[in-house]
C-alpha cells in the first residue's frame, strides 16, 4: 500500500487523466524509485498500453520484475528489443541480471560486457562480480541443442533421485493456530487414508495436490512436515537442487525419479517448496527446455495410469501463486489452493508459548507480546524470541546461573524487531485481487485484505 503522500497526489491525478503518459510513465518511475514494486509494476503495464514499443517503459517494467525475482517474465518483456539489435544498454544489463537469475551465468555475461562496452556508465560492479566464469563446462563450439543448454552425458547419470524419505516427528497439534488450513489438509489429503472404505463409497482416493500460499515466513514447510507426521506417513521434502540439472532432459527425469520415490513409499506425502520456480506459466519462458520441465511436472501429476498415485499427498507451497501456470490448477492435480495467513494475535500468542516451552521461564504474558507483534510470522517470532535468548545467555552467565526468561525481555526484543515481508507481499496480492482475479481464483483473499488494509 502506497502512504506516500506525493505518490498518492499522482496516483489520483493518473486515475483522472488515465491517457497521460508522460504523467503515467512519471508515476511508475517514482514508484519503482521507492521500492513500491507491484504498483509500479501495474503502472508500467498501463503506461505500456498507451505505448507499446517504447523502450524505457519496457526496461521499467523489466526491472520491476527483475526486483521482484520474476525473470522470467522479465525476459520475455525484453526479447523484443533484445531481438532488434539496437536497444539501449540498460536493457542489456537488465537482460543479464535476469539470465544471471534464471542460471544462465555465460549468457549473463555476454549481455552485461557487451552492454557496458557501449556505454561503461552502466558498469554494475556488483553485477559483474557475480559474473565470474564458473568451473569448465563442455566445449561450446560442438553441437548444441536450441536455448545454449547442453545435453545430459547419459540418461543412467541421471536417473536416481537425490530427495531423501524422512519421517516427521511432530503433527499438527505442534502448529500453533491455523486451524481452518488445518481441516481443509485433514479433508483433502488425511482422511481418505485413515478412513478409505468411507472415500471410496464414494468414488474418492487417497492422493491429490493441494497448493499451499502465503506470505514468506508464515510456516507452510512447518505445515507439510505435520501433515505428514499427523498420518505417519513418509516424507519428501523436494528442493530446486533435487530437479534442475544444466543439461537438457535431466530435470525432467530428475522429477520422473522423484514421484517414483514417493510412490515407492507410499503413503507418502511429497513437497515441493518454492514450487513456482518449477511451474511457471509457460508463456512467461524464452526456452523450450523450460517448458518441457512444467509439461513433464503435470503429467506426474496426472499419473501414467488412475492408481499411479494412489496415496501420494503431493503438497507445494509458494509466496507468489500467480506466477503459476493455469494448468496446474485443474482438477486433480493442485485443484486446491489454501491460504495460509499471517499469524492473528491467538495464534501468534500461542507459537511464542510453543517457541518458549523448553526455555526456563519465569511468569509469562505470551497475549502482552502477541499484541505488540501485528504482521509477525513465524519466521519473525522465531528470530525475536532468539534475540531475547541471546541476551539473557549475556545475563545468566554474568549472574553464574540460568536467569529465567520473562515477559519484559520478549517485549524488549520486539521494540527492536520489524515484520520481514507482509505488507509487501500484501501489497502485491492485493493487486491481483482487485485488478486480476477473473477467474476469482483469489476470492478467498478478499476479506483478509479488506479487513487488513
Amino acid at each position: 500500500m502506497v502512504d506516500d503522500p506525493g505518490l498518492k497526489a499522482l496516483g489520483e491525478a493518473a486515475r483522472l487523466s488515465p491517457d497521460n503518459l508522460p504523467l503515467r510513465r512519471h508515476l511508475a518511475e517514482q514508484l519503482l524509485s521507492k521500492g513500491y514494486l507491484a504498483d509500479a509494476e501495474a503502472e508500467f503495464r498501463a503506461a505500456l498500453a498507451l505505448a507499446p514499443h517504447d523502450p524505457d517503459i519496457v526496461a521499467g517494467l523489466a526491472e520491476a520484475f527483475v526486483r521482484q525475482s520474476s525473470y522470467g517474465a522479465a525476459l520475455s518483456a525484453l526479447e523484443p528489443l533484445l531481438a532488434g539489435g539496437a536497444h539501449p544498454p540498460r536493457v542489456g544489463v537488465l537482460a543479464a541480471r535476469a539470465l544471471l537469475g534464471e542460471g544462465d551465468l555465460h549468457q549473463a555475461a555476454y549481455r552485461y560486457h557487451e552492454a557496458v562496452s557501449r556505454d561503461p556508465s552502466v558498469a554494475d560492479a556488483d553485477l559483474a562480480a557475480r559474473l565470474v566464469t564458473p568451473a569448465p563446462v563442455p566445449d561450446p563450439s560442438a553441437p548444441q541443442p536450441a536455448g545454449n543448454a547442453y545435453l545430459a552425458p547419459s540418461a543412467a547419470t541421471h536417473e536416481r533421485a537425490t530427495a531423501e524419505v524422512e519421517r516427521s516427528g511432530f503433527g499438527f497439534a505442534d502448529v500453533a493456530g491455523m486451524d481452518e488450513v488445518k481441516e481443509a489438509l485433514r479433508v483433502k489429503l488425511l482422511l481418505p487414508i485413515q478412513q478409505p472404505e468411507l472415500f471410496a463409497a464414494f468414488g474418492k482416493r487417497a492422493g491429490g495436490g493441494v497448493l499451499l500460499y502465503g506470505p514468506p515466513g508464515a510456516g507452510k514447510t512447518h505445515l507439510a512436515r505435520a501433515a505428514a507426521g499427523e498420518l505417519g506417513a513418509a516424507f519428501v521434502n523436494v528442493g530446486l537442487a533435487d530437479i534442475l540439472d544444466m543439461y537438457v532432459g535431466s530435470s525432467e527425469r530428475n522429477l520422473r525419479a522423484t514421484f517414483d520415490l514417493a510412490r515407492r513409499h507410499r503413503p507418502c506425502v511429497l513437497f515441493f517448496d518454492e514450487v513456482d520456480a518449477l511451474a511457471a506459466r509457460r508463456s512467461d519462458m524464452r526456452q523450450a527446455h523450460n517448458r518441457q520441465i512444467v509439461n513433464q511436472f503435470l503429467a506426474e501429476l496426472d499419473g501414467v495410469d488412475q492408481n499411479a498415485n494412489e496415496g501420494v499427498l503431493v503438497l507445494a507451497a509458494t509466496n507468489a501463486p500467480w506466477y503459476i501456470d493455469v494448468a496446474f490448477r485443474r482438477p486433480g492435480r493442485f485443484d486446491q489452493l489454501v491460504f495460509v495467513p499471517p499469524p492473528d494475535a491467538r495464534a501468534r500468542a500461542a507459537i511464542l508459548r510453543i517457541l518458549c516451552r523448553d526455555k526456563p521461564l519465569a511468569e509469562m504474558d505470551f497475549d502482552a507480546v502477541a499484541k505488540v507483534t501485528d504482521q509477525f510470522v513465524g519466521a519473525d517470532l522465531k528470530g525475536l524470541v532468539d534475540r531475547a535468548v541471546e541476551a539473557k545467555l549475556h545475563e545468566s552467565i554474568r549472574a553464574g546461573r540460568p536467569v529465567p526468561l520473562a515477559t519484559r525481555d520478549l517485549l524488549t526484543a520486539a521494540k527492536a524487531a520489524r515484520p520481514t515481508a507482509v505488507r509487501e507481499w500484501m501489497a502485491t496480492a492485493r493487486n491481483y485481487v482487485m485488478h486480476a482475479n477473473e477467474s476469482g481464483a483469489w476470492d478467498e483473499l478478499m476479506p483478509w485484505i479488506q479487513r487488513t488494509w
